[in-house]
């Protein structure tokens, strides 16, 4: 049952990641929403396959990420609940629509980048805990340490003001770029991870 549970988590990271980086390129924001909210479900079932299995004396790592893993969950279905409702659906002011509007690089968007620091810092943890085995853990492990720089830039650039020019509609193709480049980081990150809880049994 806990390699199931951990090898569909997998599966469900893998499949979001794809379906994000799909609907980011074809413009399709509901469906990028909805399916960021399912990552993190699908990330936590994979987290906890790996706090489960890790060794005694890497059980304060895998701790760790499952704690990061968590808060990273509360803050990503917040911002994207809210997209999909309130901001979707309600007649908001235009003061109300900078502080919730994802698009508009206000209060959410900060709290998004948060999330998604929590999250680097959690793979990092994970990936300190998993004892590579064979080639594919390798990849897998050096994956997860490294997406755990994310977290400077995810903590550090809300601060420094960088997206102000959001507020006005100003988004670019820039940060489509960077969300792309991210995904094909960690679409091999689900893929490995599901051939790592597959090849437990």
């Amino acid at each position: 049952m806990n390699r199931l549970i951990s090898r569909t988590g997998a599966a469900i990271v893998a499949a979001t990641v794809f379906l994000f980086a799909v609907c980011m390129i074809t413009g399709f924001l509901f469906g990028s929403y909805l399916v960021c909210m399912l990552l993190p479900i699908g990330y936590i079932m994979m987290a906890a396959g790996f706090q489960q299995e890790c060794p005694a004396e890497r059980r304060v790592a895998a701790n760790l990420g499952m704690i990061f893993a968590a808060i990273y969950a509360v803050l990503i279905l917040l911002v994207y609940f809210a997209q999909t409702t309130s901001v979707r659906m309600d007649g908001l002011n235009e003061q109300a629509l900078r502080i919730l509007d994802y698009q508009r690089g206000g209060l959410l968007f900060n709290y998004d980048l948060l999330g998604y620091g929590m999250m680097a810092l959690s793979t990092f943890f994970i990936g300190l805990s998993i004892r590579a085995d064979c080639r594919a853990d390798s990849w897998l492990k050096g994956l997860m340490l490294l997406h755990g720089i994310f977290f400077i830039a995810c903590f550090v650039m809300p601060m420094t003001g960088a997206f102000t020019a959001m507020a006005d509609g100003n988004t670019g193709n820039g940060g489509t770029v960077a969300l792309l480049f991210w995904c094909a980081w960690f679409f091999p990150i689900g893929v490995l991870a599901y051939r790592h809880f597959a090849g437990a049994d």
